[in-house]
């Protein structure tokens, strides 16, 4: 019996100096331990089995935890990133059927002869009210001279721009809203007191079915 208590004190000497044990808690009631065998007392925890200690981790176990866990965010992280392409081409196709049932309206401003800068600046302003309105201007242009051959009269002292509709009834709304505005009224004063425009030509027309634009 006495030799059996010298055994369990060096075992618990010998589980105190690793450093595993040291640095977890439980190293204070091992070290009581110790004491109470030194006293010769009876150890409180006598009864309770020894706690099997493993300083060195369990790497394998450890490696597999890792990869499982890199695995699940893996798994997250195709999934959000398959799952948002798929929006967003779902969102490109709506898009793309919307604007294929666009109109286009085309506008040509014949202007008073040597009077196109003025008017290309006026619409400078105007453009900011048209876009207030849902006019959508593709773009605007003042034709130039060919290079390679005489240039068309007919598009002499001309301002040209296209408008996207989403349809006819959009457009009409949208103009008579863009021309009951105050603002509006200012470019007629303006038109009034130095005449900038002779004459305008306008057409509604639609994209052929292999327009890139529709």
């Amino acid at each position: 019996m006495h030799d059996s208590g010298h055994l369990l004190v060096d075992r618990l000497q010998a589980l105190l100096k690793t450093p595993a044990i040291r640095s977890f808690s439980c190293a204070a009631i091992l070290e009581c331990e110790l004491r109470l065998q030194r006293s010769g007392n009876a150890s409180p925890w006598r009864r309770v089995k020894p706690i099997a200690m493993n300083p060195r981790p369990d790497l394998t176990r450890l490696w597999r935890y890792n990869l499982s866990g890199w695995r699940t965010w893996a798994v997250l992280l195709i999934s959000f990133a398959s799952g948002s392409l798929l929006t967003a081409r779902l969102m490109h196709f709506k898009e793309v059927r919307a604007d294929s049932n666009r109109v286009f309206q085309l506008e040509i401003y014949h202007a008073v002869p040597g009077k196109v800068p003025a008017l290309e600046e006026r619409f400078r302003g105007a453009s900011k009210l048209q876009a207030k309105y849902n006019l959508d201007v593709v773009g605007y242009w003042v034709p130039i001279d060919s290079t390679f051959g005489n240039s068309n009269p007919a598009f002499a002292n001309t301002f040209v721009y296209l408008v996207a509709h989403a349809s006819q009834e959009d457009a009409k709304k949208n103009w008579d809203g863009f021309h009951a505005d105050p603002a509006f009224q200012e470019y007629v004063k303006s038109e009034k007191a130095e005449k900038l425009i002779e004459g305008v030509d306008s057409t509604f027309m639609r994209p052929a079915d292999y327009s890139a634009m529709k």
